[in-house]
């Protein structure tokens, strides 16, 4: 028998213990290490920030439903991981002996990396975390009450721009709904080299359409943009041109912001060392999703390491959606059972597509990059009602199967078909 421990219960986490669970039969254990004891739904968080959700529409306790399927639960943080000797150390003092470590805990949230940002003694408000969401839900009925202007984008080292652009426009929605959004200026500020680049270097027409989109909402915008320093009521910006000179100095006054963080690995992870990680923590993997050193240690999700797309004036990193994200989960699942069944090493490839569903507050953006890196077999951007739609689908699909506890590959069965796309190249 065989011990599987899955190191995070978000995204990634809670399928990849269903699939493996589904695949591998129930003579193996099967535990999952999670710091917290509930799932949530982090796509659904920059409606939570607005107040058209609660935590608990987006929430659910993870151990009864892991249970039923017959998997173990720690809910801890894992203080060291030992993978000479196969243990993980837990911040309670216990130890857990694994003989495959599956690492999908996400990325760390590196606000110290900018004076003064974030939302625990900082001056800016983050989407990242259900926690997070609720603060700057708080700090957004403060401004309903005082208006005043908003600063709402992303950090250098960001990987995942997505929630900006949807905070930009669900914020300016809610807004126009209450009937204020003339009192309340709104500067987009992120370090991409041009509106749409996404971290993808831009998918079909992204930059013309968004740019477009902020014309007409009124929000101004700066690219190339490195936050420096965060200070009660006021951003300090370095506008640099794509030689990576400085060419404007802002001071941007502001009585809410929403600044998406970079992101590095966890603690943990980052702290055994360049044989696992890279310098930013992010985990090393072969193309089976194995770290080329500790070939029992497999990882997926966004604490992976994978280069940017291209190089850009401010350090940008590249995201990963959430069928990248699925696909790198399978292929851990297959290549662990292949090798536990019929001793053969791993074979199969997650497939590393860009595929995202953006809300917009009443109506969205999606796009589709086929291969995730530039040049390209599919590159489709669309924008319209039926994404905002489809979001909320999707929010109430993945809620109601990690509930279920089935592992189908939601990806590929309903998002591609909504978009007219029947299957992708593997």
């Amino acid at each position: 028998m065989a011990h599987i421990v899955i190191l995070g219960a978000g995204t990634g986490g809670m399928p990849a213990a269903y699939e493996m669970r589904e695949s591998l039969g129930k003579e193996h254990q099967i535990t999952v290490i999670n710091s917290s004891d509930h799932f949530q739904f982090v796509p659904s968080n920059p409606w939570v920030a607005v107040g058209w959700r609660t935590r608990d529409d987006i929430t659910f306790p993870i151990e009864p439903y892991l249970k039923r399927k017959g998997i173990d639960f720690i809910a801890d943080t894992v203080d060291k991981i030992d993978p000479e000797n196969n243990k993980l150390s837990l911040a309670a003092g216990n130890e857990v002996d694994y003989d495959y470590l599956v690492i999908v805990t996400g990325p760390r949230l590196a606000f110290e990396e900018v004076e003064g940002s974030g939302p625990h003694g900082g001056h800016t408000q983050s989407v990242c975390t259900v926690d997070h969401a609720e603060k700057c839900f708080d700090e957004f009925q403060d401004l309903c009450e005082d208006p005043g202007p908003v600063i709402v984008g992303a950090m250098p080292f960001a990987s995942c721009f997505g929630p900006a652009y949807e905070y930009a426009f669900i914020l300016d929605t809610a807004l126009r709904k209450k009937k204020m959004r003339s009192k309340v200026p709104m500067t987009f500020v992120t370090s991409e080299p041009y509106i749409g680049h996404l971290g993808l270097g831009g998918v079909g027409d992204s930059k013309g359409m968004l740019e477009s989109e902020l014309r007409k909402q009124d929000i101004k915008w700066i690219t190339n943009a490195r936050t420096t320093k965060v200070e009660e009521g006021k951003m300090f910006v370095e506008e640099l041109d794509n030689q990576g000179n400085v060419i404007k100095e802002h001071e941007l006054p502001f009585k809410h912001s929403m600044m998406l963080p970079s992101f590095k690995g966890v603690d943990a992870v980052n702290d055994v060392g360049e044989d696992l990680v890279n310098p930013r923590g992010f985990v090393k993997i072969d193309d089976y999703q194995r770290n080329p050193k500790y070939h029992n240690i497999y990882s997926a999700g966004v604490c992976v390491a994978i280069p940017p797309v291209e190089a850009t004036p401010v350090n940008t990193g590249a995201p990963k959606t959430g069928y990248m994200i699925e696909s790198m989960v399978t292929a851990i699942v297959h290549n662990i059972k292949d090798e536990l069944e019929k001793g053969a090493e791993p074979s199969h490839k997650g497939t590393w597509q860009a595929i995202c569903l953006a809300d917009m507050g009443d109506r969205g953006a999606a796009f589709v990059a086929l291969p995730q890196i530039p040049p390209r077999n599919v590159n489709w951007f669309a924008q319209g009602k039926w994404v905002h739609m489809a979001k909320v689908a999707f929010e109430k699909y993945f809620i109601r199967k990690m509930k279920k506890g089935t592992s189908e590959p939601l990806y590929e069965k309903y998002v591609l078909k909504a978009i007219g796309i029947d299957r992708l190249e593997k």
